[in-house]
Parts: structure tokens; sequence; C-alpha cells
């Protein structure tokens, strides 16, 4: 029994302070963070990560023990701004820069109680979009599976955004799984 304490004073006991020091800290920096957190949406999964992967980086690039510290802070920031991209939706609504549209609302013939939303395309640049993405631009005219009419400019380019939407969570859990492991100091 006295052999146990020992250990444990030596590896732990005497560390007491410090862990709880940090525990302070940590209550301190995450508060905010946890106070707002909701069970009911994804977006504050990714507020979540997105914080975690902000104070990781900054702990590994101030102290740059390992050789790629640097390098890995980098990645960590990279990631923390795709969570923001993919959080915002970015690239979802990419492609309303794209256009301007009014909207309308119309009372309903023979029902004056509702009214009915028209939406009026003002002007579009749909194809300053396509030009930025011309291989998805490719892609989406290629697809068998239609869900607009090809030669409705602003299908395609919902379609354009939805891919590029998917594409920046793939790159995400990408880079996650493949240098998450590697992450520590």
């Amino acid at each position: 029994m006295c052999k146990k304490i020992k250990y444990w004073f030596e590896y732990k006991g005497r560390y007491l302070h410090k862990d709880f020091i940090q525990g302070i800290k940590n209550l301190w920096r995450w508060f905010p963070i946890i106070w707002k957190d909701r069970n009911f949406d994804h977006h504050f999964i990714w507020i979540l990560l997105e914080q975690k992967l902000i104070n990781q980086s900054k702990y590994i690039g101030k102290r740059g023990h390992h050789l790629n510290a640097n390098r890995d802070s980098e990645r960590m920031m990279t990631c923390v701004r795709l969570i923001q991209r993919v959080r915002d939706e970015y690239y979802k609504m990419e492609y309303s820069d794209y256009q301007k549209s009014e909207f309308h609302f119309d009372d309903v013939p023979n029902n004056p109680d509702y009214k009915q939303l028209r939406i009026e395309e003002v002007w579009e640049k749909y194809h300053d979009y396509f030009i930025k993405y011309p291989r998805i631009y490719k892609q989406v005219l290629k697809t068998k599976n239609k869900t607009f009419n090809r030669s409705e400019k602003s299908g395609i380019a919902v379609s354009i955004a939805r891919i590029n939407h998917y594409r920046a969570k793939k790159l995400l859990f990408k880079l996650l799984e493949e240098h998450i492991e590697s992450w520590w100091d």
C-alpha cells in the first residue's frame, strides 16, 4: 500500500496543483462556448470542434516541441477555416453573389387573407460563377440524374454550390483523418 501511495505521488500527486490550475484555466476559456452550447443542431458541434482546434493550434504552434509543430499548427488553422466555411454554408450560398432577386408578396386570387411569394430575378452573372468552377460545371452538365432543366442557369449554379459544400466537408474530414493523431506535443 505504501508503494502505491509513493508511486501515485511521484507520477500524479506532485502535479496535482498544476492540474488544478490548468482545469481552472480550461473552465474560464470554455465557459462562454459551453454556456451557448445546445443539443438540437449540428452548428454547435462545429463550434466546439473549431474552438478545440484553435486552442490546440495556439498551444502546439507556441511550444514548437516537435519537428513539424508549425506545419501542424497551420493544418489545424486550415481545418478551422474549413469548419467556418462549412458551418456558415459559404459554398452553398456563394452562387447568390452572382445574382440579385427581388421578392414580392402578391394577393392570392379569391383569398384576401393569403399572400403568394413571387421571386423576380433582376440580374444574374452565373457565367462568371461557372468560369470560377469549370471542372465542376462540366461535371454538373454531365450528370445523368438531372434535377434541373439544362438551360436553367440557377439550377446549375445551385448544383455547383452543393458539390462545393460537399467537397469542403470531405476535405476537412480527410485532413482530420490523416493528421489528427500526429497533433500532440
